[in-house]
């Protein structure tokens, strides 16, 4: 697998996957945190625009997963119910999917795993009912540090926030 800033040429299969992840979150028991539309296709357009979407292409150039990675601090992560384990520059990863289809497994991994290579010190948040990516963050060595609410971007809630440190 490789990654790849996004294009505007990637735009219907990005939807499709985050589309599938909907639907992966529903059957899951978290059909709350994105709902039936979230990201909107113009918050993925402006993360195409700001370079800050990612795309992980199979060695054939197949795009199975997309996320958004950034390097500058996070209004989000500004107050926390908790601590982080430091205040050292961080990257940060949010609307991380991958496709259904089995070329995609590990796709999710792989993606965080990079992020990690291009900053050792990443923090990420993710819905209670989302197990799915707990356990990934759990097998990857994420820590818990607590509880963040995105009320500036729409009242999403509560998130649990975690952080790698190299």
């Amino acid at each position: 697998m490789q990654i790849r800033k996004t294009t505007t040429q990637d735009l219907p299969v990005v939807m499709q996957i985050y589309a599938e992840a909907r639907q992966v979150m529903a059957e899951t028991g978290n059909g709350n945190q994105w709902g039936d539309k979230h990201p909107p296709q113009q918050l993925i357009e402006a993360d195409i625009a700001a370079g800050l979407s990612y795309v992980c292409e199979t060695i054939d150039g197949e795009v199975v997963a997309v996320f958004y990675f950034d390097t500058t601090p996070d209004p989000t992560y500004a107050e926390i119910d908790g601590a982080w384990k430091n205040d050292e520059p961080y990257g940060v990863v949010h609307r991380i999917a991958r496709a259904k289809k089995a070329q995609a497994k590990g796709a999710g991994a792989f993606c965080l795993s990079w992020c990690f290579e291009q900053v050792p010190n990443i923090r990420i948040d993710t819905h209670r009912d989302n197990v799915p990516m707990l356990k990934l963050l759990e097998n990857l060595g994420y820590e818990y540090c607590g509880i963040i609410w995105l009320g500036e971007l729409g009242d999403y809630g509560e998130r649990l926030a975690f952080q790698k440190v190299g």
